[in-house]
């Protein structure tokens, strides 16, 4: 045994995430992967954000039992740098400029300093900090590899696209990888004059010059494996992004006490019939509009389908108006905003939850059998591993194009006529989208899909499979990387 195992010395990795539970979550899971693995040491920068319980709650499950590091760093002011009314992406990467000192002095500070730096999408101006302290330095993408080599293209797209994305004619050209549909485009090339596009476009350029060690993703080999063909060596955005590129995943937070602490839920749940119940939920971001909410309220009761709902109030702006709130700790009655008398004429079919529920253990539960959801890639990954089929109504971020993966890729979700960013969804298609998941012949198929991928998903993350032989690749980097560092 080496001397450094003999020790409680041991290779220490650092991972920064930037405000937002879509990150947070599956970041923290590649930190327990580290330890519980490759006994490494790892210490998490979180960035500050209006706290809830629903942060709280999470990262009080990473810290029990305590095995990870977690550092709040400090909060910071951005009013005075920032455009009134700025837009998600515009904010994060402001954001994530701003707590660059604090990085740089926590670290400094460190008695044990990392070997290594992982920043999520978001974090790649703080990636020169690696630099100054001899770390080795990664990317963590918590989507999927479709995203990554859009964003990696894209500052190849701005110059061979005139006019507005989502005006084009023909299929956006990605080499090597399925071609994007114009409308399911990320948010932030959506509007080309808005200055959140132009840090997208910067960030794609920064995905392909300064992650100088390598980019990991969360996803594995066979579910996404023409991307990641495309992202190798001998292939044109290989060459674009000049590192190899690892699927770690799938990285999702596992199932813990949820059940414990959701007992009336989950009493009821135990009382329903196998995939009876459909579940339905936006994730910790998304938000609706008052219209659309009324729609899918109304076709939940119309489908006659028991439906576990979890709600929060309508969004008044843009439908990632909670990305910085992830809840509140004095949630809205839902009766203030759902139709008149919902409620009672549900009570004894429907169970509606305000804001969080733990959703791992309720896709795993026997008597769900379809999920109704925003197709954010976390919760996309929940429901491959619980064999779980969809209704597809993204909202947001890169969730049209995780929509259209999901249902003309892979098969395993159906979707409404036109998007619900362009129009809302009436209750009769989402009456006829929920009797399809829950009744056709149709979900049948979905199932036996879903299987197929919950077992290739096991597969990769066991010993020897794909994702794990990724993860020890990248740790072998770093244990060496720690050698060449003690004396």
């Amino acid at each position: 045994m080496d001397d450094f195992e003999c020790s409680n010395v041991k290779p220490h990795v650092a991972l920064l995430s930037s405000p937002g539970l879509g990150n947070l979550i599956p970041l923290l899971e590649l930190g327990k992967r580290f330890v519980t693995l490759h006994n490494f040491k790892v210490t998490v920068f979180i960035v500050p954000s209006p706290t809830s319980h629903v942060k709280t709650q999470i990262l009080q499950s990473a810290m029990t039992p305590k095995i990870l590091d977690i550092i709040e760093l400090p909060p910071f002011d951005i009013s005075s740098i920032i455009e009134p009314g700025a837009a998600t992406v515009r904010v994060i990467r402001v954001i994530m400029r701003v707590i660059r000192p604090s990085l740089r002095t926590s670290i400094s500070n460190m008695k044990s300093r990392p070997n290594a730096l992982i920043v999520d999408i978001f974090g790649t101006e703080s990636s020169p900090i690696a630099d100054e302290f001899n770390m080795l330095k990664y990317l963590f993408v918590a989507s999927n590899s479709k995203f990554l080599a859009l964003t990696l293209y894209t500052p190849f797209l701005d110059k061979q696209v005139q006019g507005e994305y989502v005006e084009q004619k023909d299929l956006l050209r990605i080499p090597g990888c399925s071609p994007v549909r114009p409308e399911d485009v990320v948010d932030p090339m959506l509007d080309r004059t808005n200055p959140q596009y132009h840090e997208y476009v910067q960030m794609g350029i920064e995905y392909a010059n300064g992650q100088g060690d390598g980019i990991l993703v969360n996803t594995w080999y066979d579910l996404c494996a023409q991307e990641l063909k495309a992202l190798g060596d001998d292939h044109l955005l290989g060459q674009i992004v000049k590192v190899p590129v690892y699927p770690v995943g799938p990285l999702l937070r596992q199932s813990g006490s949820g059940r414990s602490c959701s007992k009336e839920l989950f009493d009821w749940l135990d009382m329903q019939p196998s995939k009876s119940v459909i579940y339905v939920s936006f994730g910790s971001g998304g938000t609706l509009s008052h219209k659309q909410m009324t729609e899918i309220a109304w076709g939940l009761e119309l489908s006659q389908k028991r439906f576990v709902w979890v709600v929060r109030p309508p969004t008044i702006g843009t439908a990632d108006a909670a990305y910085f709130k992830t809840g509140s700790d004095h949630p809205s009655d839902p009766a203030t905003y759902l139709p008149e008398g919902f409620l009672i004429r549900t009570q004894n079919v429907g169970i509606v939850i305000s804001v969080w529920a733990p959703q791992v253990e309720i896709l795993g539960h026997p008597s769900v059998g379809g999920f109704l959801s925003h197709c954010g890639w976390n919760s996309a990954l929940e429901s491959f591993t619980q064999g779980v089929p969809m209704i597809a109504l993204p909202l947001y971020a890169e969730q049209r194009l995780n929509a259209t993966k999901l249902v003309d890729e892979m098969g395993v979700a159906v979707r409404p006529k036109e998007l619900p960013t362009k129009n809302v969804v009436g209750r009769e298609e989402v009456q006829k989208m929920v009797r399809k998941l829950m009744e056709d012949d149709t979900a049948g198929g979905m199932r036996a899909r879903l299987n197929e991928l919950k077992y290739s998903a096991a597969q990769a993350l066991s010993k020897g499979g794909s994702s794990c032989t990724a993860l020890s690749l990248v740790a072998k980097q770093c244990e060496e990387r720690f050698r060449s560092t003690v004396p």
